[in-house]
């Protein structure tokens, strides 16, 4: 907390931005891939363990880490079960998919979520140079790839991560939506 008499220093006293050492990405469309057979097959997996979500109580959103063709992890949402907010499908995911390979840099894997990631997780899929996003709904409240946010769409970070947005979105969707209108009765 900060105390009632502190002022802010003035604009000019604060340090001018420091250049970038490498140019900026400025094509961002060519960040955004479309889809292919294989992310669908892949966003059903993702869409399995949504399913598994809810039947315990949790908002229906499910991650699959897939390496050279083969799935290496898969979560879904746990906050309400580990008492842990940050235990988001990806979180998870990504984790797994980390002790598995036992290396935090998931270099040439994609992540398939079933709902835009938000900030946090957006985050973690750029500190964990993972290749590819794949995902399902975008999420107008708090999608970070670029919905509200544009984290991983528009990246002013170290790393850039290909995505794909919109693969089985109705059927995303429409699990989340099914979710919170079972909860309302």
């Amino acid at each position: 907390m900060q105390s009632p008499d502190y002022q802010p220093p003035p604009d000019e006293a604060l340090p001018p931005e420091t250049p970038h050492k490498r140019p900026l990405l400025t094509d961002f469309a060519a960040l955004n891939r479309p889809a292919d057979e294989a992310d669908a097959h892949w966003m059903g997996e993702a869409l399995a363990l949504a399913q598994r979500a809810a039947q315990r109580g949790e908002v229906p959103v499910g991650a699959v880490v897939v390496l050279d063709g083969k799935r290496i992890a898969g979560r879904h949402n746990e906050p309400i079960h580990l008492h842990d907010p940050a235990a988001h499908a990806e979180v998870l995911a990504l984790r797994d998919a980390a002790l598995h390979l036992q290396n935090y840099r998931l270099v040439g894997a994609s992540l398939y979520v079933t709902l835009e990631p938000c900030v946090m997780c957006a985050g973690l899929i750029i500190h964990s140079r993972l290749s590819r996003l794949v995902f399902g709904a975008a999420d107008p409240k708090a999608g970070a790839v670029n919905s509200v946010y544009d984290v991983i769409a528009r990246p002013r970070l170290n790393h850039a991560v290909a995505w794909t947005g919109g693969v089985r979105a109705e059927e995303c969707g429409a699990a989340l939506r099914d979710f919170f209108r079972q909860r309302r009765r």
